[in-house]
């Protein structure tokens, strides 16, 4: 490289080569890119695993290595999967919402089809006023709840 040194090989305190394999992924302009990626899993160990991809997947893995490295710096007990985890539980959230909300709509459309115009009848008796509801509701007998163990 002509015009200095990488951020890896400035970290590291070397001359960066032409052939600097870690020029590419981490660019002088970033030197925090590299310096986590070090910190998680070292330089040695990086330098390794690049050579031994081809060249056309090493961009990516050196963003996957990034974004682990920064993740387990974030949370170094979970790393990357409390974020996965996280997001999870995110969707599963928006999930039961979205359900709730349809359930909802579906109430409101069918009370807007067969509205009730007269969902209660009163009855008048001896001085009092009592309401009793429709004959399309059920109505439990005493007989039921004491069967069902309820008294």
């Amino acid at each position: 490289m002509s015009s200095g040194r990488c951020a890896a090989c400035r970290y590291l305190r070397r001359r960066c080569t032409q052939d600097c394999i870690l020029s590419p992924y981490f660019p002088s302009n970033n030197p925090q890119r590299f310096a986590s990626v070090h910190r998680i899993y070292g330089a040695s160990n990086v330098t390794k695993l690049l050579q031994r991809l081809p060249t056309h997947l090493r961009a990516e893995a050196a963003d996957s290595l990034y974004f682990e490295a920064q993740c387990r710096l974030e949370d170094p007990v979970y790393g990357s999967v409390g974020l996965i985890f996280l997001l999870q539980q995110q969707i599963h959230s928006a999930e039961s919402q979205l359900i709730k909300t349809q359930a909802e709509v579906a109430v409101m459309k069918s009370q807007t089809q067969h509205p009730q115009t007269q969902p209660f009848r009163a009855i008048s008796g001896s001085n009092n006023l009592l309401l009793q509801q429709s004959d399309n509701d059920a109505n439990l007998s005493f007989s039921n709840q004491v069967s069902s163990g309820f008294i």
